[in-house]
């Protein structure tokens, strides 16, 4: 009988790794057992733009791990497995990196400190000060976290005001609840973050600026937030140039240090900008562990990490998570996958119109298309019925735009159009607002309920 490569019981091979031992499990198979770890370093076998691939060490998909270059310790993460080795790519830059360098695991994964000094700090994907303060000291936690169970959540049932005069009226926000913000580049999706960030009723603030560009951040740190917004916050910065796994590495940061708040008793705003970058990098990650491409060139796993990502934001067992995530639509295609997958998850979307923002108005929010999934369980019947009356009454001028634009209507033939068409104007300018200003919750709702062209709407 020939050797079909595995000892009887109560004999032992010897290789590289230790003595193998092997006994009989009940169905007969052999289970092999070692006596001493595996190997501690393995070695860098190939390199590929920011992927390389290691050989002999025993890693999995998802492991952290270190390459000892001549430059230094560079952190990487394992995105695939193969016959010869595992495939990683790095959170740095590949520079220095030669055949033959040693590679050792991270036990346990990548950690970083959280704790109450991270509020009015701009940190990395990896919890590295970017603002030139001292490194940030704490509890030392997994990055990674696994969504709450959905029974372990509590329910949303009371409005998180965020200083927006449409965004709490026409899209009453609920603490624990997760919308999208909606639009294309340069309508202003950024300055609403920005009017948010200080004019939220949230305990903590917490910011992902991902893939955002360079030149931006720090205008958006000292022009959309100030000293007012930063005052609450904690900004997570990775920017377009960096590699992907740390732009992904930067939202997950930023959904942990959420996570660590609200299970403190806070209640916290995370702010994401945006989920549309977060996607094209991990688009990046799946496309070198060797995934298909799909959709318009994004992987399944995109559609997956996404959800997850998704899912850790909400109500917590004491605090909550209110998340914000702007989508950026390409050429306004609000049937882009990315928005599409993001709708059929979150709880509500805001539609930022570019036809808007070319009129100068300011929030360019479209009060008829952005809509909150909770606030009928937010607000009252009468507050609901007022903003069903404002829809009401834009949606019908809405009707006969285009007639008026070419003066084809004639004022008169449609009593409902009439009345939409005096009162749009007297909404829209209800709605506007600097950006600099915010407004109180309370004060919103009274400024609405003094429109008299409502009256009779309802």
């Amino acid at each position: 009988m020939g050797d079909c490569g595995v000892d009887p019981p109560g004999r032992a091979r010897r290789g590289e790794t230790g003595v193998l031992v092997t006994s009989r499990l009940a169905d007969g198979y052999p289970r092999l057992e070692t006596s001493r770890p595996f190997a501690a370093f393995g070695k860098v076998a190939r390199v590929t733009g920011h992927e390389f691939e290691i050989r002999g060490l025993r890693l999995r998909v998802g492991d952290a791990l270190t390459v000892h270059g001549e430059r230094g310790a560079t952190p990487g993460r394992v995105i695939s497995l193969g016959p010869n080795g595992a495939n990683a790519l790095l959170f740095g830059e590949p520079a220095g990196i030669g055949m033959g360098d040693q590679v050792s695991r991270i036990p346990g994964g990548l950690h970083a400190s959280i704790s109450e000094e991270l509020i009015g700090r701009v940190v990395d994907g990896l919890g590295r000060p970017l603002d030139g303060g001292p490194p940030i000291e704490g509890p030392v936690v997994p990055i990674d976290s696994p969504a709450l169970g959905a029974l372990d959540r509590m329910r949303i049932d009371e409005p998180l005001p965020v200083g927006v005069t449409v965004l709490d009226t026409f899209v009453t926000t609920g603490k624990g609840q997760r919308l999208g913000i909606f639009g294309g580049s340069g309508v202003g999706k950024s300055t609403l973050l920005g009017m948010m960030a200080r004019g939220t009723a949230a305990d903590v603030t917490v910011l992902a600026l991902v893939g955002e560009r360079g030149r931006e951040v720090r205008e958006f740190i000292e022009d959309e937030l100030g000293e007012e917004g930063m005052r609450r916050a904690v900004v997570v910065v990775a920017t377009s140039d960096q590699p992907a796994l740390l732009r992904i590495r930067a939202a997950q940061l930023a959904t942990r240090i959420a996570e660590w708040f609200a299970d403190q008793g806070s209640d916290v705003l995370l702010m994401m900008d945006s989920l549309t970058r977060l996607a094209m990098a991990q688009r990046e990650v799946g496309l070198a562990a060797g995934e298909p491409p799909t959709a318009r060139g994004y992987t399944p796993s995109v559609f997956g990490e996404m959800a997850r990502l998704l899912e850790r934001a909400g109500p917590r067992r004491i605090g909550t998570i209110t998340g914000y995530y702007t989508v950026l639509v390409e050429g306004d295609d609000m049937n882009d996958p990315i928005a599409d997958a993001a709708r059929s998850i979150l709880d509500g979307h805001v539609i930022i119109e570019r036809r808007l923002a070319t009129a100068g108005r300011y929030p360019a929010v479209d009060p008829l298309t952005s809509l909150s999934r909770l606030q009928p369980k937010l607000v009252s019947a009468d507050r609901l019925g007022m903003v069903h009356a404002a829809r009401d009454l834009i949606a019908a001028a809405d009707e006969v735009r285009d007639l008026v634009e070419v003066g084809a209507y004639v004022p008169g033939t449609n009593p409902v159009a009439d009345r939409g068409l005096a009162a749009a104007p007297v909404i829209a300018e209800f709605l506007k607002q600097p950006a600099h200003e915010t407004r109180a919750y309370e004060q919103a709702w009274q400024g609405l309920d003094a429109l008299d062209v409502l009256r009779g709407s309802s």
